[in-house]
């Protein structure tokens, strides 16, 4: 099965600095695209059709995608491991702090089948919107993930994730992962493909589910007005 996972913050003249925790960044300099750019690039290179909404949802901060992944896992709608294409102006792999380290000392050692629980990583304070997607890994639910990012977008994808000598290919590992192999199994190679250019994305195959994030310490309060276009292709679950 097939996620198309987007953040506003993809769909603006240039990346925006962190704004204050209830905040939202200043418009000049990242101004959102127009709307018609957007339903563009949502028909032309994710192939879809409003006539035919995907079920989804929209979210405030783009983890809330990892909590609707697993209710849709657990009301047998969405089947895991699943690929995912992640329109991000950041890849959300946990770059910073808290970084990777709690998800590859900590998750990782757990037997699969106990991994996949948001409610206690949010209570330690390790599970954000900045790395969501790394837990979501570690959780065995994806086996392709596909970053399409803004032209501008920096660099922060943790080097510490990848395969050795591989930077399209994800295997988590640490020590302990490792140690435990012969209890949990190999952890899975991940194939990994990094769109720095989103004009050569063009996806394979149709979408079973969109998410969308608002992210707005990420995204001027303008970029809400492209909200509208997303829910033209959404339908509820």
């Amino acid at each position: 099965m097939r996620v198309l996972d987007i953040d506003l913050d993809f769909f603006l003249a240039d990346c925006c600095p962190l704004a204050p925790l209830g905040k939202r960044p200043k418009l000049t300099g990242h101004e959102p695209w127009k709307p018609e750019a957007v339903a563009a690039f949502l028909e032309e290179h994710c192939g879809l059709d409003a006539r035919v909404p995907l079920p989804g949802a929209i979210f405030e901060t783009h983890d809330g995608a990892l909590t609707f992944w697993q209710e849709r896992i657990r009301d047998g709608s969405l089947a895991a491991p699943f690929s995912v294409t992640h329109v991000d102006a950041h890849s959300d792999l946990g770059i910073g702090k808290p970084g990777p380290g709690f998800v590859l000392s900590s998750v990782l050692p757990q037997p699969p089948e106990r991994r996949p629980d948001p409610a206690r990583y949010y209570a330690q304070k390790q599970l954000d919107e900045a790395n969501y997607l790394l837990f979501a890994l570690a959780f065995r639910w994806i086996d392709v993930l596909d970053n399409v990012r803004n032209p501008l977008s920096r660099p922060d994808i943790p080097p510490e994730i990848l395969l050795p000598g591989r930077s399209d290919m994800i295997r988590l590992s640490s020590f302990a992962s490792r140690f435990l192999e012969a209890r949990n199994g190999p952890e899975p190679v991940v194939p990994f493909h990094v769109y720095d250019d989103w004009k050569t994305f063009y996806a394979a195959e149709p979408y079973d589910f969109m998410t969308v994030a608002i992210s707005p310490r990420y995204a001027p309060k303008e970029a809400d007005a492209l909200l509208p276009v997303f829910g033209r292709y959404l339908c509820g679950v």
